[in-house]
């Protein structure tokens, strides 16, 4: 069974009213998180929110972070050190949920708590919170396609081949599909949520002549703006997450017509809410939660007074403006910018939006004191 949330975009000033202190007291738990992307802002923005959330909440003493560039092989090893490390529950991201599902019965069979957060797995003692990809990708390519007039040629950006994620929003691009028979798919690409191959991709793809409409992009979109505008080609329809950037276009960039589907990258602090809940004995009724994401258009006023509220400049163009999730996250913008777990100095409330992520060497359990699916 599952149950659905509404996504509610969250103002800079409305995330100081969930602020929550830091505990004065140690916290009790030990969290090993499993992240197999790195270069990504929106994989930084869900590795800060668990940290960010993992300190808020108080409860907990350490995080074990595996923060690499690896394959499913290379996470079920992350996993499996994590389990040698003893922690108390593991909050992944899914490389492929096939791939690691012997290492999370292991970790279930060790009494160690579980939970997925921003795609599905098929190891059924675990947990999901995830954003409703199929939705995601279903909202954001029926509103183009309308867009498009119900006709024309279609170029679809995918996100990486293999990714439960990626496999969900192409049910829901084919769904919106089928409903529009008159539009066609021009090119199809995988971007691997990766910025500059997804630019590179885009000015390919205009250096060919081929006629096209429509971009969809799974995530990687303010890149692709530029590609247009650089390029001097027609602005056709473009649709994109949330990203900072991305939404601070779609008010700016004259003649560009797009639209943002929330997809935050927040779920990772939501994830970390989850098995505290568990480790604190409130099981959940449903395994699985998923976020159902909403679409802000510069198209219609109510779209546009959408984007304008979300909007925030301050952030780095890769996070998404929705960092927070009601009834999921209880930091600041100020901690979760500073990105800092328990046992890390707290950082003044003015630093940069973007920190670097640290990554130790795979032989072992990655303790970082310092972000999926775009």
């Amino acid at each position: 069974m599952k149950t659905y949330l509404t996504m509610v975009p969250l103002l800079a000033s409305a995330a100081l009213l969930a602020s929550v202190g830091i505990s004065s007291a140690a916290g009790k738990y030990t969290i090993g998180i499993s992240n197999t992307v790195q270069g990504n802002g929106w994989r930084e923005e869900m590795v800060c929110a668990m940290k960010a959330q993992a300190l808020a909440s108080g409860e907990v003493a350490k995080l074990n972070i595996a923060h690499r560039n690896t394959d499913a092989a290379g996470q079920l090893e992350d996993i499996r050190n994590l389990i040698s490390a003893k922690v108390d529950a593991i909050v992944v991201n899914p490389a492929d949920p096939a791939g690691i599902k012997a290492g999370l019965e292991e970790a279930t069979k060790a009494g160690i708590v579980v939970v997925a957060v921003d795609q599905a797995v098929t190891e059924p003692s675990a947990y999901i919170i995830s954003n409703n990809q199929e939705q995601y990708a279903y909202l954001g390519a029926k509103w183009l396609f309308g867009q498009m007039g119900g006709k024309g040629e279609v170029f679809y950006m995918r996100g990486a081949a293999g990714a439960s994620a990626d496999s969900d929003r192409d049910k829901g691009f084919k769904k919106a599909l089928a409903e529009f028979p008159d539009v066609k798919v021009a090119q199809e690409v995988f971007t691997g949520w990766q910025q500059d191959q997804a630019k590179q991709q885009m000015l390919s793809f205009l250096a060919t002549g081929t006629p096209f409409n429509g971009v969809w992009t799974s995530g990687i979109d303010n890149v692709i703006v530029d590609a247009l505008v650089e390029s001097q080609a027609p602005l056709v329809p473009v649709v994109g997450a949330d990203n900072a950037g991305f939404v601070g276009q779609l008010s700016s960039v004259k003649g560009l017509v797009g639209a943002a589907v929330t997809n935050p990258g927040s779920i990772g602090g939501a994830g970390v809410t989850l098995a505290l809940q568990i480790l604190d004995g409130k099981k959940p009724a449903q395994q699985t939660v998923l976020v159902n994401p909403q679409l802000w258009d510069n198209a219609t006023d109510e779209g546009k007074a959408k984007l304008k509220a979300a909007a925030d400049p301050s952030l780095s163009h890769e996070w998404p403006v929705s960092i927070s999730i009601p009834d999921w996250t209880t930091y600041t913008k100020e901690q979760i910018v500073a990105c800092k777990g328990p046992g890390s100095k707290q950082a003044p409330a003015n630093l940069p939006s973007v920190l670097p992520l640290t990554c130790l060497p795979a032989s072992s359990p990655r303790i970082v004191t310092g972000r999926g699916t775009p």
